[in-house]
């Protein structure tokens, strides 16, 4: 058995064992309490810190519910009346913090790494999960995604999944392709502008699809990601329009994908750019789907680094 988590801040090289551990137990907190009805109190006593450096509303609520779901206490850290908006380096703050008597931390950032800076610089037992940093990694966002397909698609080693869109700057991407590489996926598709495609290098075992048609006929997941352009620097892109017409997912496209293909986006969705409002409220839209088991997904994090 793979042993316990105590942090979270990626899924890159994380045993398929501990993905399925969480993916498994996401599902049991799901029913136990009985899909966010009951509340449990397997984490009474604890304290958990939302510190978002950066503006959030599906991720900061979510990980919220889920503490309050399991019986613990939740701090809200507003940075906009923090000392760090005042100069105080973040590792003073972190400090600051862990003399409360923490638990957790749970930490979105612009900067890649943030997360893993917190736990090296740590010195207390504080457990410290990463919300999203940079465009590095969002591992609950992975580990949601994978769960929304595997309640359809047990089936990972038959699959074609397709991620498109700004893919360059996405951490749900990187975190979604190292989740499902290790759940055995038979082959992820990216496709995307060349200006916002990976390095080959960063994901040799994929493949790179440039005409979005190509990428999505026979598949049996498409997860379109937002064009990010708070990311984007200067990025050689069309218009939206002309980016709709070349990688927004619309019923023409849709029905070239396998029969049943699950839709799905992180959000916010950016309708008539990536993705059509018909296609987005659907019969295969699994969005909102993805919404809900966010909720289970991080119960099922703070469970596993905090549980007695």
């Amino acid at each position: 058995m793979s042993p316990r988590l105590r942090h979270l801040t990626t899924l890159e090289n994380l045993p398929r064992a501990t993905i399925e551990r969480l993916l498994d137990r996401a599902e049991a907190l799901r029913d136990a309490c009985a899909h966010g009805t009951r509340k449990l109190d397997v984490l009474t006593g604890r304290t958990v810190l939302n510190l978002f450096f950066e503006p959030s509303t599906r991720t900061r609520t979510s990980f919220e519910l889920a503490a309050r779901r399991l019986g613990a206490d939740v701090i809200n850290f507003d940075i906009g009346f923090s000392s760090t908006s005042k100069g105080e380096e973040l590792f003073d703050t972190l400090h600051t913090l862990e003399a409360m008597h923490l638990d957790a931390i749970i930490v979105r950032h612009k900067h890649s790494g943030t997360p893993d800076e917190l736990v090296h610089h740590a010195m207390s037992g504080v457990s410290v999960i990463n919300a999203g940093d940079g465009n590095r990694a969002h591992p609950t966002q992975g580990l949601l995604d994978a769960l929304t397909i595997r309640q359809h698609r047990p089936d990972f080693e038959n699959l074609t999944v397709v991620i498109c869109g700004d893919i360059r700057h996405s951490r749900v991407a990187r975190s979604d392709v190292h989740a499902l590489s290790t759940l055995g996926v038979k082959e992820i598709r990216l496709s995307g502008p060349a200006s916002l495609m990976p390095e080959p290098e960063e994901f040799p075992h994929v493949v790179h699809v440039d005409d979005f048609d190509e990428a999505i006929r026979g598949a049996d997941a498409v997860i379109m990601l937002r064009l990010q352009k708070e990311r984007m620097a200067s990025t050689d892109l069309p218009d939206e329009a002309a980016y709709f017409s070349r990688y927004g997912l619309d019923q023409r496209r849709l029905a070239l994908a396998a029969k049943g293909c699950l839709v799905m986006h992180p959000g916010p969705i950016n309708r008539g750019i990536e993705i059509a409002s018909d296609v987005a409220d659907g019969a295969q839209s699994r969005i909102l789907e993805q919404v809900g088991n966010g909720v289970f997904v991080r119960m099922a994090v703070l469970n596993e680094v905090l549980a007695r």
